[in-house]
This record gives C-alpha cells, sequence and structure tokens, in this order.
C-alpha cells in the first residue's frame, strides 16, 4: 500500500506526489459533503483510500437509483471515530442511547458491536415516516452470535393487527424473521451469523420481500398501517417494552422508500470491502 494512499483525502499530496504518478480521489459532491461532515467529527480526514470506497458507493448507489430511496443511513465504518461512524449520510444522525456505546465497541473495519444488554442506536426515524406501501429496512451485518434477538426495527403490539418493521433472528427456526410495514413476517432461509446484507421492501399492499446472504425471499403478506415508533438499530423498539438488544456487528444500516435489495447489497458490499482493504 503507497504512503500516498494513507494521507488524509484532502492533503495537498492525497492524489500523489509530484513526479511519482497519482491516485484517484473523491470528486461526487455528496460523498465530499459526508466526509467534510465525519472529518468535523473525527478531527482528520480519512485516508485516501476509505474516501475513494465511500465515493464509489455514492456512484453505485446513484446509477441504479438507491441513493434517493435513502431517507436515514448510517456507515458504521470507516471513520475514525465512534462519533464519525455516527455522522449520517443522509437523514438524521442516529442517539447513541445512553451513550452506551463506547470507542472500544467500534472497528474502522467491522463496524459497530453490541453488547446485548444496554446498547443500541434510536435511528430517530418513525416508522410512518415511510409511505405503507412504500418501505425499506437494511443492515450489513459483518458478525452475529446470539440468538433470540432484533438486528433492527420496531414493533406496535397495541395496534390491531400488530404494526411491525423488524428483523428478529430465531434460535427455534435458525432463520431471520423480516417485516415491512406488516403484522406476518417474511422469514429467511437459515442464517449462521455470517456477513451479509439483511434487507426487507415493500413497494405493495400485498408483497414484501427480504434478503439475506444473496438470496431473496417473497411473502404474500398484506400491509397494515404504519406505527409511530422510531426504528430502533441493534435492538427492536417494542411496545412491550422488551427490546431484545443484538451482540451482532452492524456496519451499515438505511431505512427509507422501498428499493432493490439486490442493488444495495451490492452497493454496500462493495463499500465494506474496499473500506477493508483500504485498512
Amino acid at each position: 500500500m503507497s504512503l500516498a494512499s494513507r494521507l488524509p483525502y484532502d492533503h495537498a499530496y492525497a492524489g500523489g506526489y509530484p513526479g511519482i504518478g497519482s491516485q484517484p480521489l473523491p470528486t461526487d459532491a455528496d460523498a465530499l459533503d459526508y466526509l467534510s461532515r465525519v472529518k468535523a467529527a473525527d478531527g482528520a480526514g480519512v485516508e485516501v483510500g476509505v474516501a475513494v470506497a465511500v465515493d464509489a458507493f455514492f456512484r453505485d448507489a446513484k446509477s441504479t437509483g438507491v441513493f434517493d430511496a435513502l431517507k436515514a443511513c448510517c456507515i458504521l465504518a470507516g471513520a475514525r471515530t465512534l462519533a464519525g461512524a455516527l455522522v449520517p449520510v443522509v437523514g438524521d444522525a442516529p442517539t447513541n442511547v445512553a451513550e452506551a456505546f463506547v470507542g472500544d465497541d467500534y472497528s474502522r473495519t467491522a463496524g459497530l458491536t453490541g453488547d446485548g444488554a444496554t446498547t443500541y442506536l434510536d435511528s430517530g426515524r418513525a416508522s410512518n415516516a415511510d409511505l405503507q406501501n412504500d418501505r425499506h429496512i437494511s443492515v450489513y451485518i459483518t458478525s452475529a452470535t446470539t440468538k433470540d434477538r432484533a438486528f433492527m426495527g420496531s414493533i406496535d403490539r397495541t395496534a390491531s393487527p400488530s404494526s411491525a418493521n423488524q428483523f428478529f433472528w430465531s434460535s427455534g427456526t435458525e432463520t431471520v424473521f423480516c417485516a415491512a410495514s406488516s403484522s406476518v413476517s417474511v422469514q429467511t432461509g437459515s442464517y449462521t451469523g455470517s456477513q451479509s446484507l439483511l434487507g426487507v421492501t415493500r413497494s405493495s399492499d400485498s408483497t414484501q420481500t427480504a434478503r439475506l446472504g444473496g438470496n431473496e425471499y417473497t411473502g404474500s403478506n398484506p400491509s397494515v398501517t404504519p406505527s409511530s415508533l422510531n426504528t430502533y438499530v441493534f435492538a427492536r423498539n417494542d411496545t412491550d417494552a422488551t427490546l431484545e438488544i443484538s451482540d451482532a456487528t452492524i456496519a451499515f444500516y438505511s431505512i427509507g422508500e422501498s428499493l432493490s435489495l439486490e442493488d444495495l447489497d451490492t452497493a454496500v458490499t462493495n463499500l465494506i470491502t474496499a473500506i477493508g482493504n483500504a485498512l
């Protein structure tokens, strides 16, 4: 790895040293805005390699229409500090509830790791901020161990039928139950806790689609009125106060309108892989 690639992306010689070649730099305006906000939180710009990975993600997501569907989103990897990792790509910054996450919980290459007891994020985005039949949620999991926990979501049990937007990993079936504005979940294939994008999207009243491990699962499940509960990450915002906090490691999350889960998977997987290669 060259010295130039390890320089902050905004260093005078970030593009290469005079007379010995050059290297790409980020140029997408939205990526540069995000990187500048991360720099302000971190106290220094990320390395060129990380910045170029972020720039490629923005470009990939825009080229497929994914970017416009993102309404709340964080890249929980790449930044130099936890504060930088909590800077949003779009939307509001998440709340580190009770400031339970600390610097040691954060890995620049793997993401943020929950403790299964007290650590979770409040995305600040209510379920009903997105239309009943035009929505998605996603997380990029780099590892997970404890089952019968929620990776992300909310569920309002006071509604009839209940209104859920969630990912819940079940020990009984070894699968993940995924719901997008539904009282019934789409059930994935077997999950072992390995690295994968996990997403669920809905673009009609009658069907929702989940994705895990590069495979998609469709359920003919009618939608229900979305709740006013905020979506949590590393936990489920549950009206019965059972959070089911996860000890997973998560490197990315997004909330927003319906989208192609395959395109999102490709863009995020390439992003996390490129960050790992840069560091």
